[in-house]
């Protein structure tokens, strides 16, 4: 998901010599310590079908294997994810399919190199949703390099990173899905629970000048999602932060809290109040990667579904950051479940969330920012 930019003083007569050697040596300590800036800013893709919004990353190249839009079996594009950790990939159209079967990878030994692709041996499995819906992908660790962003636009290429390649992915039902179909860019801290070792693709960036890493997201074009084909929408995603994103942007900051699995957790602590509900000591996660429905989960819901259009919701976090939106027909669709049916206590906002409001991860300082656009 991921620039800123020597003032010549004319020598009028030699006797100044002197006063100008004192001044370049000052000019030389000044300038020692050069102004932080982000690593790179890049495009994201929007797209839309019928209530359902997605970002998207461009993956041009994993490896040696280059990704086009042309390709019938590798689409392009990952979901951006802020709720979830780490890069996962379908293998198909990556290695050969004689390499792919519905029970895991083919090959001997411990590991086995192909288009520059390492895959280490052992099954690994990486679970979305919650106890009601969810999906399931089966692969395993491997490590690649990956040149996100989308041609004709700004490029970049990864260190060579850990990720999850992926055989299969079926729902909770036992469909399987259809090759790349649930390519996920999963930006969130901590790491995997599929493995310690595979943490978010923009933690891995590194520049020059002590840039902090993380990661920025504008404000989404509500506009782009309106286009039926999608549109990329340039400079969407800031890669690296630098000292005045957390002090002076107007972003409120959240410190995150570290637990024994999965490490930090990008769960903020809340008050929501729908309609003339409250739920008091919420968890809720801002994901991007819910393309439609955000939920309440309310432990005290005797009935539980979609909230009435013209409801309202309003969150309030233990650090101050406060939105409110009202649930329309096609948009800020809302549901309210109770915990002890899902099995998952958090309250998850979707994609609507991002259109009104910027979004910043300190992956070095664990803490999320907030601010309204």
């Amino acid at each position: 998901m991921k620039q800123r930019y020597l003032t010549h003083i004319p020598v009028r007569v030699l006797t100044a010599l002197v006063v100008l050697a004192i001044f370049a040596v000052s000019c030389s300590k000044k300038n020692s310590t050069p102004t932080a800036e982000p690593f790179a800013k890049i495009g994201l893709y929007e797209y839309q079908s019928g209530i359902y919004k997605r970002i998207y990353m461009p993956v041009a190249a994993v490896g040696t294997q280059n990704v086009t839009n042309n390709s019938t079996e590798l689409p392009e594009y990952a979901a951006f994810d802020t709720g979830s950790t780490g890069l996962t990939m379908d293998a198909s159209g990556l290695i050969p399919a004689s390499m792919i079967t519905s029970s895991g990878f083919v090959f001997t030994g411990d590991s086995v190199v192909v288009n520059d692709i390492t895959i280490i041996k052992g099954i690994l499995t990486v679970k979305f949703g919650d106890a009601i819906s969810n999906t399931t992908e089966y692969g395993n660790l491997a490590y690649a390099t990956f040149t996100l962003g989308q041609p004709g636009d700004t490029q970049i290429t990864t260190k060579r990173i850990p990720f999850f390649l992926y055989y299969k992915v079926v729902d909770e039902k036992g469909t399987v899905f259809k090759a790349h179909e649930a390519d996920v860019f999963g930006v969130g801290s901590g790491v995997s629970y599929a493995s310690s070792k595979i943490a978010s693709p923009l933690s891995y960036f590194t520049s020059a000048n002590n840039t902090i890493s993380g990661f920025k997201l504008a404000a989404v074009d509500a506009t782009g999602f309106t286009v039926t084909n999608g549109m990329l929408v340039k400079d969407m995603l800031t890669i690296g932060l630098v000292p005045s994103d957390l002090t002076s942007a107007g972003f409120i900051m959240h410190p995150l809290s570290s637990f024994s699995v999965g490490g930090y957790s990008d769960n903020i602590s809340a008050t929501i109040t729908y309609n003339n509900t409250v739920v008091s000591s919420a968890q809720i996660l801002f994901d991007t990667g819910t393309p439609a429905i955000s939920v309440i989960e309310d432990p005290k819901a005797t009935g539980v579904g979609a909230l009435a259009v013209n409801s309202t919701v309003k969150i309030t976090t233990n650090r101050g950051f406060t939105f409110l939106y009202t649930v329309g027909a096609n948009g800020n669709l809302t549901s309210i479940q109770n915990p002890n049916n899902t099995n998952d206590y958090r309250s998850i906002f979707s994609l609507d969330f991002f259109i009104n409001n910027q979004y910043l991860v300190d992956y070095q300082n664990h803490q999320i920012g907030l601010k309204n656009n």
